[in-house]
């Protein structure tokens, strides 16, 4: 049986989750690191999602990420490199570690290189979910039914919510391509 799937209501400790593990990870990539961010949906306050922080890590450009590995196993992370063979493959040029605690998963690490096209698609799908309450609530919605029909099913999981996200996405970017317009409108 897979590992459990559920969405929890927002938790106010989410946020102090993501400082304490940015901080152990910035000790690991150190000056390689360009910008830690929070990701995903606990990242956006109010908004139910599963209790794993998501955390993107931009590093420069020409840095091996397996270099990271042995410390980030000894911070108790699985390096699961581009997962480009996975049942739902990855995407190449963002490499993924996962993490658990006292047998639940705690954390997904995404570590892309400058310029990596999802870098943008993370950020601003997660400004467009703090902005659009009706759209953060319809993708919670979804990720609460799909997680009670798939509740041991990750990869069931993740297909049943992958039109939505693409949809969001999208919609994510065209916001933010209108609010660019708006911001350049404004008189400084």
């Amino acid at each position: 049986m897979g590992r459990l799937i559920e969405v929890v209501d927002y938790q106010e400790d989410w946020s102090e989750r993501y400082e304490r593990e940015a901080n152990l990870l910035r000790g690991i990539f150190g000056e390689a690191l360009v910008r830690i961010h929070h990701i995903g949906s606990t990242s956006v306050p109010s908004m139910r999602s599963k209790p794993i922080i998501d955390i993107l890590i931009k590093i420069e450009l020409g840095i091996d990420v397996d270099r990271f590995n042995p410390r980030m196993r000894q911070l108790g992370y699985d390096c699961r490199g581009e997962c480009l063979d996975a049942i739902v493959p990855g995407t190449p040029g963002r490499f993924y570690f996962s993490k658990n605690v006292d047998g639940r998963r705690y954390c997904h690490v995404h570590v892309c290189h400058v310029g990596h096209f999802q870098i943008s698609e993370f950020l601003i799908l997660r400004g467009y979910l703090k902005t659009n309450s009706d759209e953060a609530t319809k993708y919670a919605d979804l990720k609460t039914h799909l997680a009670k029909q798939f509740s041991h099913d990750n990869v069931g999981y993740m297909r049943g919510k992958d039109k939505l996200v693409k949809g969001l996405i999208l919609r994510a970017m065209k916001w933010n391509k209108n609010a660019g317009k708006e911001r350049s409108r404004c008189p400084s």
